[in-house]
Parts: structure tokens; C-alpha cells; sequence
């Protein structure tokens, strides 16, 4: 029995990887000036931030539009006998639950297998990359259902935000703190675990700030990943900055010991940078799949 994966564009997989390894992809509407618009369709990353460089835009997102789910869903049911939909965590979305009512539907039931993995961006790109492996071994889309909703948790995210400007407009800040941050150079440092979305600290400056990036990251890796450090992916994201990422890659790659090739960098997806903005850098990790123990 032939299954296929779907995940939603907030994954990142550039259009060129999806193709190759036979991804089908969900597009989630950034929303311009009420007017919708797509990464890597009708929006470039540069197109994005000139519109978000304008205070005068109103931009904010959207969950995928319901006919464009049953689309995706459809194609990918023409080649594959059941599908998994590893979307973006349901603590940061309605989408999830969405999917749960819509594969009830006749047409879809036993066919449609709706995973809340509790994971975002490249985080959610490494629960993706275990499921192609699980297939590979002959695992059902029950089984990696269950195993992804189960090891979802093994994960985190920490990302430093370079402007509270994002924050203000989402009303994750007041904006007299916004001011305040901004009059005094803070770089916030957000922590992304198991779906939810948490303020860590707050840091004077970049330098700082992507000091504490390493320290939280190297404390969890000696703590939550402790026992499983040879199988821990880690990965960089960033909104904008490519030069500013691969400093922080080096520097990710001296802190843990790993070659940096090793480490997956990507820009985070625009359904991310609308809330955060540019030049935000993140450290991730997640527990992948134990092949010898999966294949026993």
C-alpha cells in the first residue's frame, strides 16, 4: 500500500526539494492588503519584506482555503492509497483541526490519516523527513501517525526577534513596549516547544542575544536530549539575513562538536516572518527517527 505525505508551505521545503523527494504541499495565504498571496506562487521572500517594509500595508495570515486542501488531498490520492497530512501545530492554528473535520468526510475516511506532530517550520521539516523514512521502512500510516503524535514533543525552537515592530502588531507586545525595546536595542528570544510559543528572555543587543541563543540550545541538549544526542537534527532559520545565518551556523557547529553541512539552514517560511519580521535568527533540534529500533 502506497502512501503519500502532505505538510502546509509553513515547513519551508523549497519548491526544487519537494519535487524530488515527491512532497505534496498545502499553500497557506499570506494576506496582503486583503488580497492573498503565496510563497514561492505569486510571492517572493524579497516581494515580502518590501511589503512588510511598508508601515502602511496591512498584512497578517491565513488558514489554507478549504478547496485547497481537498486539491492537494485529491492529487495526491491519485498516486498513493492513503495519505498522511503533517500540518503546522494546532497550538499555532486552526488548520489541523480543520483537516480532522474535513477527512470525516466519506470520500476521505481510511484514506486521509490528519497528524498534529505539535511542531512548526524546520522542526515540522524534520517530523516530515521522519515520516518519508518510516514509509521507506514499511511502516502503516497508523503507525506513523501515532509515532509522529507521540515524539512531536521532542523538539524546540529558539528564535531571536531583531525588532519588537512584528510583535507590537500581532499584540504580542504593548506598543509602549515596543518603544521602550526598540529606544534600548532588546532582542527578544522566543522559545517554540510542543506548539506553544513563549517569551525566554529578553537580551541588550544581537551579540547578546545570539550568546543566549547558544546557551539555551547547548542547556536543552544536555538536558531533554541528553540520552539521544546521536540522533538529535539541528537547524538554522533565519528571515532575510543569509549572511548573518551562516555566522551563526559556524558558531552553531563549534558550540555542539557537528560539521555544519550537517546542520539544515533554511529561510523560515513567510507564514513565520509575518509575525516576526527581518533579520531574525533561530537554533532548532529534534529527536529523529531511531532507525535501528524502528526496523527491529
Amino acid at each position: 500500500m502506497s502512501i503519500g505525505i502532505v505538510t502546509d508551505d509553513n515547513a519551508g521545503f523549497p519548491l526544487e526539494e519537494r519535487k524530488r523527494i515527491g512532497l505534496y504541499v498545502i499553500p497557506m495565504p499570506i494576506v496582503i492588503d486583503g488580497q492573498d498571496y503565496f510563497e514561492n506562487v505569486n510571492l517572493t521572500q524579497e516581494q515580502f519584506y518590501a511589503f512588510q517594509a511598508d508601515d502602511n500595508r496591512n498584512i497578517h495570515t491565513s488558514q489554507p482555503a478549504i478547496g485547497d486542501i481537498f486539491r492537494i488531498w485529491d492529487e495526491a490520492l491519485e498516486k498513493n492509497d492513503q495519505i498522511l497530512y503533517i500540518g503546522m501545530s494546532s497550538g499555532l492554528t486552526g488548520t489541523i483541526d480543520t483537516a480532522k473535520t474535513l477527512a470525516q468526510d466519506e470520500k476521505y475516511l481510511g484514506k486521509v490519516f490528519v497528524v498534529d506532530n505539535h511542531r512548526i517550520s524546520v522542526t515540522l521539516r524534520h517530523a516530515i523527513y521522519d515520516a518519508f523514512e518510516l514509509v521507506r521502512q514499511g511502516k502503516s500510516a497508523a503507525e506513523i501517525k501515532d509515532y509522529l503524535e507521540e515524539t512531536g514533543h521532542d523538539s524546540m525552537i529558539y528564535i531571536m526577534v531583531d525588532t519588537l515592530k512584528f510583535l507590537k502588531k500581532g499584540g504580542r507586545v504593548t506598543p509602549a513596549g515596543a518603544a521602550l525595546g526598540s529606544a534600548l536595542n532588546i532582542k527578544p528570544i522566543l522559545k517554540i516547544e510542543g506548539g506553544k510559543l513563549d517569551a525566554k528572555s529578553k537580551q541588550i543587543g544581537s551579540r547578546a542575544a545570539i550568546k543566549n541563543l547558544l546557551k539555551y540550545g547547548k542547556e536543552d541538549y544536555d538536558g531533554m536530549f541528553a540520552k539521544v544526542q546521536d540522533r538529535v537534527g539541528f537547524a538554522i532559520a533565519y528571515t532575510q539575513n543569509v549572511a548573518k545565518a551562516k555566522e551563526f551556523r559556524t558558531l552553531v557547529s563549534q558550540t555542539f562538536g557537528i560539521p555544519e553541512e550537517a546542520i539544515l539552514m533554511d529561510p523560515l517560511s513567510l507564514s513565520v516572518a509575518v509575525h516576526i519580521g527581518p533579520g531574525a535568527l533561530a537554533i532548532a533540534m529534534s529527536t529523529l527517527v531511531d532507525k535501528d529500533e524502528l526496523t527491529k
